[in-house]
């Protein structure tokens, strides 16, 4: 997107990398639905904007405190995940041990008889 005047540019800079964060439309009209809802006889337009800034700034305060509650709940559902996987991870190895290697004499013995097997069969067919 190309600017040509100046104006343009320093507003979408300060627009793109202000501190505080943009509201959306929707909390903006509905803090203006409420605000008109809330309205008294003979009150002034300043009145009203003024309310529905209120409400405004209201809604954005719950919104962070909801997503500060998520981020909390995330950071103890994960760490009880990993804390869970760990103490399984524990079971699991102090529940099977390592195996001892047992050696089994059924290999020695047909080593031996195929080498008895062979030498019969040199010793006799010569």
């Amino acid at each position: 997107m190309v600017l040509f005047t100046a104006d343009k540019i320093v507003y979408q800079y300060m627009s793109t990398y202000s501190k505080t964060k943009k509201v959306s439309k929707e909390t903006e009209q509905e803090a203006m639905k409420v605000a008109r809802a809330t309205q008294r006889p003979g009150q002034s337009k300043e009145q009203t904007k003024l309310i529905a800034q209120g409400v405004k700034k209201g809604i954005e305060q719950y919104k962070k405190a909801q997503k500060a509650k998520a981020r909390e709940l995330d950071k103890k559902l994960s760490k009880a995940k990993s804390l869970r996987r760990e103490s399984v991870e524990s079971l699991d190895k102090a529940a099977a041990p390592e195996p001892e290697y047992v050696t089994s004499r059924l290999p020695w013995i047909l080593l031996v008889i195929s080498w008895l097997g062979f030498v019969a069969y040199i010793y006799f067919a010569v």
